[in-house]
């Protein structure tokens, strides 16, 4: 079968029960699996009594899964061997996951903590899954993911390396690197390694309206990232309408007021800074 939609398939087993090990199947869990392949690790996650849906964009991976992963009187079948009663059950959707896991949550009213996620993602969709992720109705208790270890180092930053990938994913979760995975451990070999990353919810979860004034404060800080806070968050205050030029030093004492230093650069940054950097933007009267 060959490549296609940029996916490169997991040959390691090893990785693979790392995987299983992070993501930690418990009784009863709703696992949705992004990308499935050709099912080594859905396979794995069979062996736990767990809820398996399988969300796959490309048609003959969907088509090959579902002659490999069969349901016969009730009872799940791999290759035609027989599964103990009561351990998994499995369910395949054929899309795009940025269109079908949005629905998937509102449609099965997946709250949060009863259900988690996993998958190995395409380097090309690793943002866009992220952002949708953090626009979901209901969370994921946790979620386990294979991505460009470029990528995964960027999104466990900490000042004074923080970023917008970094800040934005650590708003509702903890990411951790669980492992990095060689060019050698996939078929066909990418270019570039991988790592395996970790994210546990944050409890309780931001409201959806404190969710928007930070993000919106995120773009304000990290849109020109090499800039002062003040004169960043002074932009914003002026798109707002809300102050003019001659009310920066009035934008740097409020700054110096919540415990941020106004020269500092965005990256130094930590989440509860940019959560009171947001609050004072949205509440500032003058």
């Amino acid at each position: 079968m060959t490549r296609r939609l940029g996916q490169h398939f997991l040959q390691n087993k090893t990785v693979v029960k790392k995987i299983i090990d992070a993501i930690a199947p418990e009784d009863g869990d709703v696992i949705i699996e992004i990308g499935p392949g050709h099912g080594e690790l859905t396979g794995e996650l069979l062996r736990y009594p767990v809820r398996v849906i399988a969300i796959e964009k490309d048609p003959a991976l969907v088509d090959f899964l579902r002659k490999k992963f069969q349901i016969t009187n009730d009872k799940l079948q791999i290759n035609s061997e027989p599964r103990k009663e009561n351990l998994s059950e499995i369910e395949i959707i054929h899309g795009d996951v940025l269109k079908v896991l949005p629905e998937l949550i509102r449609n099965r009213k997946l709250e949060i903590g009863n259900y988690k996620l996993v998958g190995n993602i395409p380097y090309y969709l690793t943002g866009f899954l992220f952002r949708t992720i953090s626009g979901l109705s209901m969370l994921p208790k946790r979620a386990v993911f294979m991505i460009q270890k470029e990528v995964a180092l960027r999104a466990t930053a900490t000042p004074p390396h923080m970023n917008l990938l970094a800040a934005s994913i650590q708003l509702w979760a903890k990411p951790k690197v669980v492992m990095i995975v060689g060019k050698n451990d996939f078929a066909p070999k990418p270019k570039v390694d991988s790592a395996v990353i970790l994210l546990e919810t944050h409890q309780p979860v931001e409201t959806p309206s404190k969710q928007q004034g930070y993000f919106d404060t995120l773009h304000a800080l990290f849109g020109q990232p090499r800039k002062t806070i003040v004169n960043n968050i002074t932009l914003a205050f002026r798109s707002l309408k809300k102050c003019n030029k001659a009310e920066k030093d009035g934008v740097a004492e409020r700054l110096k007021q919540i415990g941020v230093k106004p020269n500092d650069r965005p990256h130094n940054l930590c989440v509860e800074d940019i959560k009171k950097i947001g609050e004072m933007l949205y509440n500032y009267d003058g």
